[in-house]
């Protein structure tokens, strides 16, 4: 194609110059300008909001499973051979049933001495008293001198004074004599045993440990705040280690918590034949009235940096993290704490994908299940 240059005066006026070449180069540059292409959503996700629900709450705890009360068995003795041991650790006991006998050759021989003495100060006694009636009678035909007479009524009294003690050293003897005989003050099972057959024991020397009435409990840590929320009378359910439940009762709140840990007790009565034995650690959770909670599915939750997040989805569908804080857990629902917007959209699903700002396509929830 030729252009022809047109020439006026000898000039060229720019503007004919471009009226010229304008339309001829726009074809060449490629014609025009394409606009920019728009976003696209980089997922399909399906949306819910929180729910309010009212579920059964309770309070988890630990604890010690321990002896309701243990008893000890000591020597009532001393200076006495132990001739026999007749229970075991573990082995039932009823109240007055006999455990272990000390020998009872010496403390027989002692109480027999102790009769003697009674028997002599019975008599010296009534020799004391005839004397002082004799005094008396003579005192009265003033045969003897009152000072004389007052002697012999003092003797009597002396003689009554000895046969009193002779009795009480005859009871203590006698005693001695039956704690010979070590017997069960409860019924129960023995938890712990130190007696052995020939030892010479000392006064108050252990030698049997009981669990009264074979009665557990259960000693559960709970911080103070949780101690508010419990009740008298609230089921506990324990889980074992081999994997049973066992039910107790809560019967007493401790008055106080300790104060390096914040921690009080609980006392659980167990019932009996539990198979539980003291000393084991276990985890239970108290029953407590049911509460509100603001619920969502536990997958709309995210985990990121030790955080806990939900992603909300704006009116533009665009996603934004909002931290919260979760607390109870049901089926497939978890509970949020704290304040979150009743109102909002969160992703159902799927959250772990999506970043701060993202754009998603929203689709209709599905039928509940």
């Amino acid at each position: 194609m030729t252009v022809q240059a047109v020439f006026t005066g000898g000039r060229r006026p720019l503007f004919a110059l471009l009226a010229v070449l304008g339309p001829l180069l726009l074809p060449a540059c490629g014609g025009k300008t394409e606009e920019p292409a728009a976003p696209q959503p980089v997922l399909t996700v399906e949306v819910i909001s929180p729910q309010r629900e009212t579920w059964p709450d309770a309070l988890v705890a630990s604890g010690e499973v321990t002896a309701w009360q243990e008893a000890v068995i000591g020597a009532e003795v001393a200076g006495v051979r132990l001739d026999e041991v007749l229970v075991n650790v573990g082995d039932s006991v009823r109240k007055g049933q006999l455990l272990a006998r000390f020998s009872e050759d010496s403390l027989r021989a002692d109480l027999a001495r102790a009769d003697a003495m009674v028997a002599e100060a019975s008599a010296n006694l009534e020799k004391a008293k005839a004397d002082a009636v004799r005094a008396d009678r003579l005192e009265s035909l003033d045969a003897m001198a009152k000072q004389t007479g007052q002697m012999y009524r003092t003797q009597a009294r002396v003689a009554e004074a000895q046969l009193a003690s002779a009795q009480a050293q005859h009871q203590a003897q006698a005693l001695k004599l039956r704690y010979a005989r070590v017997v069960a003050p409860d019924d129960g099972v023995i938890s712990g045993r130190a007696a052995t057959v020939g030892a010479v024991s000392m006064m108050g020397t252990e030698l049997f440990r009981m669990v009264r009435r074979n009665r557990l409990e259960w000693r559960a840590e709970v911080t103070a705040n949780a101690m508010q929320r419990l009740q008298p009378g609230a089921a506990a359910t324990l889980t074992t280690l081999d994997g049973r439940t066992v039910t107790g009762e809560l019967r007493q709140l401790a008055p106080t918590v300790d104060s390096g840990t914040r921690n009080g007790l609980a006392y659980v009565d167990l019932p009996a034949g539990s198979g539980l034995s003291a000393g084991m650690y276990l985890t239970g959770r108290f029953a407590l009235p049911p509460r509100e909670a603001q619920t969502v599915p536990e997958a709309a939750i995210v985990q990121r940096d030790g955080n806990q997040y939900l992603m909300q989805v704006d009116g533009e569908s665009r996603v934004h993290l909002i931290k919260v804080r979760t607390g109870r857990r049901q089926g497939e629902s978890i509970e949020l704490l704290g304040k979150v917007d009743p109102a909002a959209r969160y992703v159902k699903s799927g959250g772990a994908f999506l970043s701060e700002g993202v754009l998603v396509q929203v689709v209709a929830a599905g039928p509940k299940s």
